[in-house]
């Protein structure tokens, strides 16, 4: 198999004269996961995680600073319907109300109003609320006080467990801070996607990623990591709805009422240990057995919380068990979930369409796509 070299944001992100950029970044999915947060405010997480940053699953974003002779303040449409105070702006979360946590600035007043737009539809209350506090964030860093207008397209599914608020926020953070004339290295970059969506710390990187818990914001970060390995993500797409419940609230419950939680937290740690010593090694067996253990134990966590956390469907057991038949049968392929019904599959880039085809045979009616390693967030112009 071919290297792949650890890739960083494809663009740095430095001072821009018209006030306005678009940025574009892809979803990661966790090998070793993340679940669990040991500070919320911060988006500090329990435990470290690996990912690997995938093409195809991406989100590009615009966004403009407004001039005093732009200000929406005074523009009723977006006051009804895509506009809202930042007095009024509530705590940030994610698509699914996940993952997110911002703290609210007073670098301006409480009369400005941003626009927020996603795939065509003006958005209003909660999803505004969410991108307005991030955008305090980076307003209150560069000292200004002007509303923003921010367009935003996407091909991750909403909140189905495909790390939808990892690719928008480490677009979002690109282009607003492009957008307000930052200059901020990647690892910078990263502190500020994960206080918008701690999953979107690692989409600031293609390739293989790895996101450092620390213990405060100065040491939480993602950074990359090289891999001898060319992998590859399967996607058995299980269900494209919304999950029943997001990911913050089931983290929430997990921890406080699972007794299963405090292990997983523990074996969490070992298993980075065995999955950096397998890339090393390029040892894609041992890397695969370390990532789907990895992620079952997560959801017995999720299971054995109180009311149980269960996001598993029929379908679900179905996809889970025909990637243990396929290894049954000589295939390299291990199986790994997020928070959703979803299964992703980890293997060799050179067998991925041979694994998918077999999959295919196995779970007729089921979609199933292959995604290769993707790039870092880039800023487009």
């Amino acid at each position: 198999m071919s290297g792949i070299a650890a890739k960083g944001p494809e663009r740095a992100i430095g001072r821009n004269a018209s006030n306005s950029a678009t940025a574009c970044a892809h979803a990661n999915i966790a090998l070793i996961k993340y679940w669990g947060k040991a500070d919320e405010g911060l988006v500090i997480p329990t435990t470290s995680s690996l990912s690997l940053t995938l093409d195809g699953l991406s989100t590009q974003t615009t966004v403009e600073f407004l001039d005093g002779d732009e200000t929406l303040a005074g523009d009723d449409e977006a006051r009804d319907d895509g506009g809202i105070p930042r007095s009024e702006a509530g705590e940030l979360t994610d698509a699914a109300g996940s993952d997110v946590s911002a703290t609210k600035s007073d670098t301006a007043p409480d009369t400005v109003l941003d626009i927020l737009t996603i795939d065509g539809v003006l958005q209003h209350g909660t999803s505004l609320a969410r991108v307005s506090r991030f955008l305090d964030l980076v307003r209150e860093r560069a000292g200004i006080a002007a509303p923003a207008r921010v367009t935003s397209r996407n091909t991750v599914p909403f909140g189905a467990g495909l790390a939808s608020s990892a690719s928008a926020f480490a677009a979002l953070a690109a282009a607003a801070s492009r957008a307000a004339g930052l200059e901020l290295s990647g690892r910078e970059l990263s502190k500020l996607a994960r206080r918008g969506s701690g999953s979107a710390c690692r989409s600031i990187y293609g390739g293989l990623v790895k996101w450092n818990a620390g213990h405060d914001d100065a040491t939480s970060y993602a950074q990359p990591v090289e891999c001898p390995m060319d992998l590859a993500i399967i996607v058995i797409l299980i269900s494209a709805k919304e999950k029943p419940m997001s990911s913050r609230e089931a983290m929430r419950l997990t921890m406080r009422t699972s007794l299963l939680y405090p292990a997983w937290v523990r074996a969490s740690a070992d298993d980075m240990t065995l999955a950096l010593a397998a890339v090393a090694a390029s040892d894609l067996d041992a890397l695969g057995e370390v990532v789907e253990a990895n992620a079952l134990g997560m959801h017995a966590s999720m299971m054995a919380a109180r009311p149980a956390v269960i996001y598993w469907l029929p379908q679900t057991i179905t996809a889970l068990s025909a990637v243990r038949d396929l290894r049954k049968h000589g295939y390299s392929a291990w199986s790994t979930m997020d928070a959703g019904a979803n299964v992703k599959v980890l293997t060799a880039a050179a067998d991925a369409e041979r694994v998918a085809s077999e999959l295919r045979d196995r779970l007729p009616g089921q979609t199933i796509e292959v995604h290769h390693i993707g790039s870092g967030v880039r800023v487009v112009e």
